[in-house]
């Protein structure tokens, strides 16, 4: 049986040579879930509070220390240049650089300059994203997304960020997953601020999309470029013949919401029959801003969605069902078909040639350290899936430019605590060891 190390045990695992000329490979990070929150002068956050407040997160646990990536960057990234990857994505947190949400920390500055020359010193192309889900506490305070307040300061925000190491970074996107900051965490109340509130989640819903419409036209205006949107999308399917009103509703919340009001300036209306009346006044007036030209769309995707309409529930009635296909740590279904449609989607309905990047994809799994190394056969055949299931994309007319590997640490996986593993490098959370896992070892080999 081939060791932990070994690249050749996922025999269909494409190359770089299957991609086209100029493809981008890398592994991805979000400052929060490694970074070490109690580092270098940053202000609460709410997930700080989320985590506080007992049973939102597994063991209640939180990102104070995280992975200690503040202060041991230089060996993360020396782990993204030694297993060949070309970039890195990273985020900035907004309450490390403003920890009161407004008035800028130059040590949070200071480690973010220090972080991008890194990078670059080691041949990695900088992909920022501005915001990952750590809002200042003294912007949730005052409502958080509820509030179209905390649209306008993220702009001041982004703004300052892209001052300081704008001209250095490859790519940058506004807003991480807006769904996930939106719906699943005033709906659903699965994340901060953990509210189901419907009010709550119609005006997030906008003002997390006004917020990507107010820093974009602001970055424009200061002459930069390469800039986009980070979309988290699931294929959603019946879970039965019948299903279609639920398939329709269930989309047109997860998905369409976003991609149609950033490239049509419209959200949709069987989503608008139960938000509508919940919305901000005049938020018609924001979508001009909203629906601006993108550089590139970043697009994350983990699994589908089988459901069903549930007339006994209350809105949006939607069931959600188990699928029959094997399951991740998370009890995700692996579906890989999913990313190559989703991609294919995007290409042919809303972006035309416009670049698209995979900018998150990848598995937990309970991985362990034994003998030196980490055996993680599932994630291997994950990886090599969903890599061929983006060059399907790509033979299909879809402009893919790149794939980043989530994540590159085990790190605080928001709710899950430390306990769900995504990394392609094991870490002891106890003494910080880092271990590469066989799947960065097969990485390695296939893009070297």
């Amino acid at each position: 049986m081939p060791d932990a190390t070994s690249p050749a045990v996922t025999p269909d695992m494409p190359k770089r040579a299957d991609f086209p000329a100029g493809f981008i490979f890398g592994a991805a990070t979000a400052a929060y879930q490694i970074e070490g929150h109690a580092f270098g002068g940053a202000g609460p956050c709410h997930w700080d509070s989320f985590a506080a407040t007992g049973r939102n997160v597994v063991g209640n646990e939180d990102g104070a220390r995280a992975c200690e990536h503040y202060t041991r960057w230089p060996e993360d990234l020396d782990l993204l240049r030694d297993g060949g990857f070309d970039a890195y994505r990273f985020s900035t947190s907004w309450a490390r650089v403003m920890p009161d949400g407004v008035q800028v920390n130059p040590e949070g500055l200071d480690f973010y300059d220090r972080l991008v020359d890194g990078m670059i010193a080691r041949g990695l192309a900088p992909y920022l994203t501005l915001y990952h889900w750590d809002l200042p506490s003294a912007l949730a305070d005052r409502g958080g997304w509820a509030n179209r307040e905390t649209a306008e300061r993220f702009a001041d925000y982004a703004a300052a960020v892209m001052a300081r190491i704008g001209d250095r970074v490859a790519r940058t996107a506004t807003i991480n997953e807006p769904w996930c900051v939106s719906w699943l965490s005033h709906f659903e109340g699965h994340h901060a601020p953990g509210l189901r509130d419907i009010r709550a989640t119609a005006r997030a819903m906008h003002h997390i999309q006004l917020a990507h419409g107010l820093a974009l036209q602001k970055l424009r205006a200061a002459g930069h470029r390469d800039l986009g949107i980070v979309l988290n999308f699931s294929e959603v399917l019946p879970a039965h013949p019948g299903a279609g009103t639920a398939v329709d509703l269930s989309d047109a919340l997860s998905n369409r919401w976003f991609i149609d009001s950033i490239t049509r300036g419209t959200y949709p209306q069987v989503a608008l029959d139960g938000l509508g009346p919940h919305m901000p006044q005049d938020w018609q007036a924001d979508m001009a801003l909203i629906s601006a030209p993108l550089d590139w769309l970043g697009v994350n995707y983990y699994t589908r969605a089988l459901v069903s309409h549930d007339a006994g529930a209350p809105w949006p009635c939607i069931r959600n069902h188990q699928g029959p296909l094997p399951k991740t740590q998370m009890g995700w279904e692996i579906y890989p078909d999913g990313l190559r449609n989703l991609l294919v989607r995007m290409a042919r309905d809303y972006v035309g040639t416009l670049p698209l990047v995979v900018t998150e994809n990848g598995m937990a799994w309970d991985d362990a350290v034994q003998d030196g190394q980490v055996a993680d056969p599932m994630r291997q055949a994950y990886v090599a899936a969903h890599l061929n299931a983006t060059r399907h994309a790509i033979s299909e007319g879809a402009n893919v430019q790149g794939f980043f590997y989530w994540s590159l640490l085990d790190n605080y996986e928001w709710a899950f605590g430390y306990e769900k593993r995504f990394g392609l490098v094991h870490v002891d959370f106890e003494t910080m060891q880092r271990t590469p896992k066989a799947s960065y070892h097969m990485l390695k080999a296939a893009v070297s």
